[in-house]
Order: structure tokens, then C-alpha cells, then sequence
């Protein structure tokens, strides 16, 4: 099986859906020439050709604008938001536009849009580049909500994304770009909505997104040695949640620690919490534990930006709380 990184992952998705779909193109700022910012799109312009690998003006509010018309034309674009804390620019398209059309037009029109965005702390971009906003796109009505965390899932959910007639918007973090995995060189397409078991365990659910899966996984090592079984359950799609995995999970351990990288306060693990409390109490042996970051701005300096996000350590003294 062929190792693909995260970045060549979006690469290959993107690349495989425009061979077998002429509707697909992809647009954002310097994304042709220049490959994007993070290189994803690295020579897809040789391969497509400036039409279907568009670059953009500096304008997030016309990006996605002028994806919602391709999407309402039948087309299927994928925009490229350069860093997700510039969603901010184009909510107005994406929170009143392209998840509202369907409901607004009684289901007569369409809006396959994907957004793709990454963002996250980990390399000192400051508190204007490093946010984890995708709680707030959770909330609203039309939207479908994604956030892989590996190499296989970000390719199969891409997939997924770019084939459903609703607007999604889809995640990435920073950091996982060169994070490598095996996979089939057939693409494997992941449904929307189904969360995934990346580590069994019986003694503590950790549920994690993004950069935490990863560090979720590790400190799990550090738990087994201390007598303690961790299951990292990774839900993949943030809206619609997969609430049977999730619950099932929690039958299991009976205990829960949801850890992801975005602010603690108003954070999707608030969401994991009240879900697990309405589908699950019954089952909890101890208070479910939040892991996020400080209620504060990103700051750049590196020893700062530390003390702000959360890491394995925060991880591991959580799972240690929920059983002692």
C-alpha cells in the first residue's frame, strides 16, 4: 500500500474527484502557481489547467460567495479558506447563504460547497492564525461539519464531502500536514456522520479531535503502564454527530474525557458533554473531564503558546482525575 501525508491525502482526493467529475474545481488564494499556503494543491494547475485551479483576490466573502453560485449552477468547487480564523470574513456567505438555500427554496436548489480551512497553534502564528473556530459552524442549521485527523480519514471524508449535496466545511490542522499513513491506492470514500475507535479500551473514553487524537493516543500508552485502558474515540464529523458510537463507547468505560485543542468555554466538548449526559448518565461512573485551551488569545511567543493550548500532559492528568 503507498504512505501519503496528510497534505498529499487532500492532494489525491481533490485530484481523484475532478478526473472522474469535470463540475469539481477548486479556488483560494495562490493555490495555482503557488500550490496554497500549505502546499496542498502543488502541481494540480499542470493537471487541470488555471480553470478548474483557481486563484483568487485576497477575499474570503467572494471566494465562498462565488462558490455557493458554481454550487447552485450544478457545479461542485471546492474553496480553499487560507487559515480558518478568516472564516470569520465570509460567515455572512456561509452562515446566511450556503446553509440556508435548501430550506429557504423548499429543497429545490442545492449547495454542494466544501470549504476546506486549517488552522491551529503548534508553529507560533499568533493570535490571528492559530484559532479552532469549528464549534461555531456546529451550530448552525444546513452546515455539516468535518475535522480528520489522520491521513486516511482526511482523503475518505474530503470524498464524502465533495459528493454531498449540502455545504460542508471541512478542517484541518496545521500540524498533521506531513503525518503519514499506509492506505489502498483505491480511494475509500468515509460517510459523514460515523466517528471511528482508533485505540480499544475499558477503563476511560478519551474523545478527540484533530492534534488531540494524536496526543490522546500517546498518553494512552502512559495510562496502560499505570493500570488504566484508554479508548480514543475520534467522532470525525462534528455535525451530525455520531451519538451511537459515542454512546456505545461510554457503555463501555463509563468514564469520559473529551480533549480538543479550540477554547474550553462554549468548545465542542461542551456538546460531547451534554450529549453523553442526556444519551449516557446512567452510565457514567465520574464527571465527565474537558481538556481545551486557556480562555485566552493565541499568543506567539512559543514558551506562551504552550501554556495556552493543551497537550498530552493535560490529557493524561484528566484521565487520571475521572479515575481516581
Amino acid at each position: 500500500m503507498p504512505e501519503l501525508s496528510y497534505r498529499e491525502a487532500v492532494r489525491d482526493a481533490l485530484s481523484q474527484a475532478m478526473r472522474q467529475d469535470d463540475g469539481v474545481f477548486v479556488m483560494g488564494e495562490d493555490i495555482a502557481e503557488m500550490g496554497g499556503s500549505m502546499g496542498v494543491t502543488a502541481g494540480m494547475l499542470d493537471e487541470f489547467g488555471p480553470e478548474r485551479i483557481r486563484n483568487t483576490p485576497i477575499s474570503e466573502m467572494a471566494i465562498v460567495g462565488a462558490g455557493i453560485g458554481a454550487a447552485m449552477q450544478g457545479m461542485r468547487p471546492v474553496v480553499e479558506v487560507m487559515y480558518e480564523d478568516f472564516l470569520t470574513v465570509s460567515m455572512e456567505q456561509i452562515v446566511n447563504q450556503a446553509a440556508k438555500h435548501r430550506y429557504m427554496s423548499g429543497g429545490q436548489l442545492k449547495v454542494p460547497l466544501t470549504i476546506r480551512t486549517q488552522g491551529g497553534a503548534g508553529w507560533s502564528p499568533g493570535a490571528q492564525h492559530a484559532q479552532q473556530v469549528e464549534a461555531w459552524f456546529v451550530h448552525v442549521p444546513g452546515l455539516k461539519v468535518v475535522f480528520a485527523s489522520t491521513p486516511a480519514d482526511v482523503r475518505g471524508l474530503l470524498w464524502s464531502a465533495i459528493y454531498d449535496d449540502n455545504p460542508v466545511v471541512c478542517f484541518e490542522h496545521r500540524t498533521l500536514y506531513g503525518l503519514k499513513e499506509e492506505m489502498p491506492e483505491q480511494l475509500e470514500a468515509i460517510p459523514i456522520g460515523q466517528g471511528r475507535v482508533h485505540r480499544e479500551g475499558s477503563d476511560v473514553t478519551v474523545v478527540a479531535t484533530g492534534r488531540l487524537v494524536h496526543e490522546a493516543l500517546q498518553v494512552a500508552e502512559q495510562a496502560d503502564s499505570e493500570g488504566v485502558s484508554v479508548e480514543v474515540w475520534d467522532p470525525r464529523t462534528l455535525q451530525p454527530l455520531d451519538v451511537d458510537g459515542l454512546v456505545a463507547s461510554v457503555k463501555k468505560t463509563n468514564r469520559v474525557v473529551v480533549a480538543h485543542e479550540a477554547v474550553t468555554r462554549g468548545g465542542f466538548g461542551a456538546e460531547i458533554t451534554a450529549v453523553v449526559q442526556e444519551e449516557a448518565f446512567d452510565w457514567l461512573d465520574a464527571p465527565v473531564e474537558r481538556v481545551g485551551a486557556r480562555f485566552a488569545p493565541i499568543p506567539f511567543a512559543p514558551v506562551m503558546e504552550n501554556y495556552v493550548v493543551p497537550h498530552a500532559d493535560n490529557v493524561l492528568e484528566a484521565i487520571r482525575k475521572t479515575v481516581s
